[in-house]
């Protein structure tokens, strides 16, 4: 598990790191400026940035220049190969741009207020398969869609402008035809995906009593619950970490990591992607503008 950790979280910083040097003025970019955006990157405090750099000498070229006091600084541009494979990722984002606006758009619908500040969607944009300069390259392309908006803490957000009822249908229920039974779909009452760790059961009454609780009216997280009583088990299903958004903004970042799995540096980092959003998910849930 580590390893498949670290190559995301390597397989992360690359990537950015090659947007901000493609996106930049200069072929190559001194070492200081791209340290001004260590604070995307994810990486450990006591790794140095241009020791991360110098890994992958198949990404970047490394040159260097004096300063004023003769002291050499180095420089980090992107090689051919880099070069090409980061232009087939932004044709590829391109011809995907649908997709990735309906992705946004229901990240947004899962918000109280169809709104999110673009702090948080800066800390998901690369897990949801968004270009690095979204606001611009992408957001900017769809205003029937986006709206800028200035948040009451001063902080900038981006407003989703209309419900689309076509997008409103969670991942299990998409799933539920394949997965379960026919009685079931009927009856609303979808079952979550629930598996256990080699070695871990639970005991005969718990599993009793989760077989009924899976039984239990299933409510989707794009839906308003505020009708439901919050004593009862149906509430409980609603608001349970499994029910609330969990499985369905897993779901909206398992995409962008396959997307992301198929793309740029694989050649360079070997990443096992999949799965592997467990850290945004928990950011989420403790956000205060997701349906409580």
């Amino acid at each position: 598990m580590d390893s498949v950790v670290v190559g995301k979280r390597d397989l992360k910083a690359a990537g950015i790191l090659v947007s901000i040097i493609y996106s930049s003025s200069e072929c190559c970019v001194p070492i200081y400026r791209l340290s001004r955006h260590r604070g995307q990157l994810g990486l450990p405090d006591d790794l140095k940035l241009a020791v991360f750099i110098r890994r992958y000498p198949n990404i970047f070229v490394e040159s260097s220049f004096l300063d004023s006091g003769g002291s050499p600084v180095p420089c980090f541009g992107l090689s051919s190969e880099a070069l090409k494979i980061h232009r087939e990722e932004v044709e590829i984002l391109w011809k995907n741009r649908f997709e990735l606006r309906d992705r946004l758009c229901r990240l947004l619908m899962l918000t109280r207020d169809w709104m999110l500040p673009l702090q948080t969607i800066d800390q998901l944009k690369w897990d949801l398969g968004l270009p690095y300069d979204y606001q611009h390259s992408f957001v900017m392309n769809h205003p029937e869609r986006f709206s800028f908006v200035r948040l009451p803490d001063d902080r900038v957000g981006l407003k989703l402008l209309f419900w689309d009822d076509k997008l409103a249908i969670s991942e299990l229920q998409k799933n539920a035809s394949r997965q379960q039974q026919e009685e079931d779909i009927k009856n609303g009452t979808f079952a979550f995906p629930v598996s256990f760790t080699r070695g871990f059961g639970l005991k005969r009454k718990s599993m009793e009593w989760l077989k009924e609780w899976q039984k239990l009216p299933y409510t989707s997280p794009y839906t308003d619950a505020s009708h439901l009583d919050i004593r009862t088990d149906i509430s409980e299903k609603r608001k349970h970490p499994l029910v609330k958004i969990r499985e369905e903004f897993a779901s909206l970042l398992k995409k962008g990591l396959l997307d992301r799995s198929r793309g740029v540096y694989k050649k360079s980092i070997d990443a096992n992607l999949v799965g592997e959003v467990r850290k945004e998910v928990c950011i989420a849930e403790k956000s205060s503008l997701f349906n409580s």
